[in-house]
């Protein structure tokens, strides 16, 4: 039965373009931060302007997947109470929300430049991709994962006009490998008895991610550390806070059961979210030449 937008309540739409899930576009100032262009006001708009641009992108994506997902979800002991698995929001409302989302993504992004709407062109089509076929494919679904936070961070330093580091580029590959793997491990713990919800799974075990995790989180850690090495930088002093940050993720994961989404896992710990906060600071601290 369809649902007319006049009766639909403004916290279902609100739920189904994930607002919070935001939080993950926030890869794309890594450039800003690391270029020392967050002194210069015109950097840091285009660097906003990217920001919103992935988050109007990404929420269509959202709603595309719960859309092409809704059967699966209504099987789901938690997905079965989205928007559209519920009956809140029916699906032509979500059709034409994505339409809006898209309209509105390619309205603010050609405020930067037309290189910025490639990149967002490149993640829409690689996650439609995924929800359509990659999530089903082994190995290839947690790299597909990890490559949207890669071109998030691609996004950032196409905006701003700067070159993307090598190091940078492998260290968000490795620290987004990092996540999704624990994702899946996750995933594997919550769906054993309901494993038909997401196929993949039937391909992993704990062991497997648990490896590609620890693989992933020593790359990141190891080209991070190259990386403000380099040439003698003053971030030499971020690396124990980056090592302490992995460290606590992968506790709250072990013993608190969170990870399934990373997102959720740093908002309900204030001690995750108080290290990036301190990493940031201490970042601009060194790269705007305050410290001594």
């Amino acid at each position: 039965m369809s649902v007319s937008i006049s009766t639909i309540r403004s916290s279902a739409l609100v739920r189904l373009v994930r607002p919070l899930q935001w939080i993950k576009n926030f890869f794309v100032f890594a450039p800003l931060l690391f270029s020392g262009k967050f002194r210069f006001g015109s950097s840091i708009q285009n660097a906003c302007i990217a920001f919103i641009a992935f988050c109007f992108v990404s929420s269509a994506i959202y709603v595309f997947n719960d859309l092409n997902d809704v059967e699966r979800d209504r099987r789901h002991p938690k997905k079965r109470f989205r928007p559209i698995a519920s009956g809140q929001v029916s699906r032509f409302v979500a059709a034409v929300l994505i339409g809006a989302l898209l309209v509105a993504c390619f309205s603010v992004s050609v405020a930067a430049n037309w290189k910025l709407l490639l990149v967002l062109g490149s993640y829409l089509v690689l996650n439609i991709g995924y929800t359509l076929q990659f999530k089903h494919q082994p190995v290839i679904d947690i790299f597909c994962i990890a490559a949207g936070f890669v071109l998030r961070v691609v996004a950032g330093a196409v905006a701003l006009g700067v070159p993307l580091s090598s190091w940078m580029f492998v260290t968000t590959l490795c620290l987004a490998l990092y996540l999704a793997s624990l994702k899946r491990r996750q995933e594997l713990l919550a769906m054993k008895s309901d494993s038909e919800t997401r196929a993949v799974l039937k391909h992993y075990s704990i062991a497997l991610v648990d490896r590609y995790a620890e693989m992933s989180a020593v790359g990141a850690l190891l080209f991070y550390s190259l990386y403000v090495m380099n040439d003698g930088s003053r971030l030499v002093i971020t690396i124990p806070i980056v090592l302490f940050g992995l460290f606590r993720y992968w506790f709250i994961v072990e013993s608190k059961g969170e990870g399934e989404s990373p997102t959720d896992a740093l908002v309900r710990d204030p001690l995750l979210i108080s290290t990036i906060v301190v990493w940031t600071a201490v970042c601009v601290y060194a790269l705007s030449g305050l410290a001594a």
